[in-house]
């Protein structure tokens, strides 16, 4: 009995001491996991990942500047990820958690945070950013390329097929190089963005302006190869080319003229492009010079002309005779002109007692016998007390170009009815105005000359008598 009781008293301890570790080391897992969770809630926390209130992720919409452009370019490179942010599982180790202390679990956690926040870059941006970079290319495309561009680059590259030959023979309004045309030929070929405003834009242009953007169109080579069947040794012309072009037209350009051939074809004789022709090989060897060399050898004395003795004797003779000439004429002038004025009247320099002033010309002389005068040009409907046709080509001047007046003192007033100034000693007087005449005054109308005369004697008497009526 004693046995018994004793096992029985025994077994229980014996379980209770196999039972306590089995407790203790669920107990140990609880605790385990427990630090576990709050190790993860300090990490998520002091990160600041976990938000303490709900808010939507959406960014707000506002227009982005041209640094935030670039610097938004530059987050693309670095973070591809799309979608949702994800955040990895983190696999702490119990025994390390259990063992450390507070202070080295806010290390741990500093420590985890940065390839946190490399994982929660949002991808919202680079999209944003899409969208608003593609506008921006396209028109910076379309503000440099003019349509007269893309239409000189559509039309070089139907005729040529190359666009090296169209980067080396047309001239745009830019100076663009290979690559930019090559990426404008691509554009004009496979963005239908680029195309469609390409193409509205050259059907908005002027049909002059087609028509003088297809007439620099450049050459093919079976274009080229029809016109240097031309023989450099004859001298062609329109005719031919015409009919070079009646029989083929298809294989010349729209655009083309007899013209614009002929031209071609010079510049192909020009250059030696033709079939009969041949150029020469270049020395090969030490024989070969440049420019710089070929300058040296040249002798500068050889250039100049050289002097001919008998070429200098003939022109000095003939020098000589001339003068002779001009030298006899100056002294028969003055019986020339005894002629002169005894056919034109003008040989009495006196006035007779009706004349108050006379115009003198280089041909005629205009008397002045009443106290009003018109003068211009006369016609078949009108007719003038001065006709200045008769001095010389009048064709400038009005048919009303002046008025010449006597007044009550004695003065002569000219006023100018016409369009063209009148100068009177050099000065202009305008149409409308009016100019005081003296004796010996130079008139000019439209390249003629007169010098308008005063009776002296006429004209004090006149004053003489318009003295003695004022006098009471």
């Amino acid at each position: 009995m004693e046995k018994d009781v004793r096992e029985c008293i025994t077994s229980p301890m014996a379980a209770g001491a196999s039972v306590g570790p089995a407790v203790s080391q669920s107990r140990s897992e609880d605790e385990e996991t427990a630090a576990m969770r709050r190790a993860a809630n300090q990490t998520f926390s002091g990160a600041g990942l976990i938000p303490k209130r709900r808010s939507s992720s959406r960014s707000i919409k506002r227009k982005k500047f041209d640094d935030e452009l670039v610097e938004s370019s530059l987050a693309k490179s670095t973070s591809r990820v799309k979608g949702q942010p994800v955040i990895e599982p983190i696999r702490c180790p119990g025994s390390d958690l259990m063992s450390s202390d507070k202070k080295k679990g806010l290390k741990s956690s500093s420590s985890l945070t940065p390839p946190l926040t490399m994982l929660i870059a949002p991808s919202s941006v680079p999209k944003r950013m899409k969208k608003n970079k593609q506008p921006l290319q396209i028109t910076k495309d379309l503000g440099r390329w003019k349509p007269t561009d893309d239409l000189l680059l559509i039309n070089a590259v139907l005729q040529t097929t190359d666009l090296t030959s169209v980067h080396l023979g047309v001239k745009f309004s830019c100076r663009f190089s290979l690559r930019e045309i090559k990426e404008r030929w691509y554009a004009l070929l496979y963005d239908p963005v680029i195309s469609k405003l390409a193409w509205q834009a050259m059907r908005q242009l002027h049909p002059e302006a087609i028509a003088a953007i297809q007439s620099k169109a450049l050459f093919s080579q079976a274009e080229e190869t029809l016109l240097s069947k031309i023989t450099s040794s004859s001298q062609p012309k329109l005719d031919i080319f015409q009919d070079l072009l009646n029989k083929h037209p298809s294989v010349f350009y729209p655009s083309r003229t007899a013209k614009s051939l002929l031209i071609h074809w010079q510049l192909l004789k020009q250059h030696y492009l033709l079939e009969d022709q041949s150029v020469q090989p270049l020395p090969k060897g030490e024989q070969v010079l440049n420019f710089s060399d070929a300058e040296q050898v040249v002798d500068d004395a050889k250039l100049k002309d050289s002097r001919d003795e008998v070429l200098e004797h003939e022109l000095m003779m003939a020098d000589r005779h001339q003068k002779r000439e001009i030298r006899q004429l100056e002294q028969e002038l003055p019986r020339w002109q005894v002629l002169v004025d005894s056919i034109t009247g003008m040989n009495s320099p006196d006035f007779d007692n009706q004349t108050l002033a006379a115009l003198r010309g280089r041909m005629v002389r205009y008397l002045m016998r009443s106290r009003e005068i018109t003068l211009g040009r006369a016609t078949k409907d009108k007719q003038i007390d001065v006709d200045l046709s008769l001095e010389g080509p009048a064709w400038k001047i009005s048919r009303k170009q002046g008025i010449i007046k006597l007044k009550n003192n004695g003065d002569f007033f000219i006023a100018n009815e016409g369009r063209r100034p009148i100068y009177i000693d050099g000065r202009p007087v305008l149409s409308g105005n009016k100019w005081k005449l003296n004796n010996n005054s130079v008139m000019e109308i439209a390249g003629l000359r007169f010098v308008f005369l005063i009776n002296q004697e006429l004209i004090s008497l006149i004053k003489a008598e318009a003295a003695k009526m004022n006098q009471p």
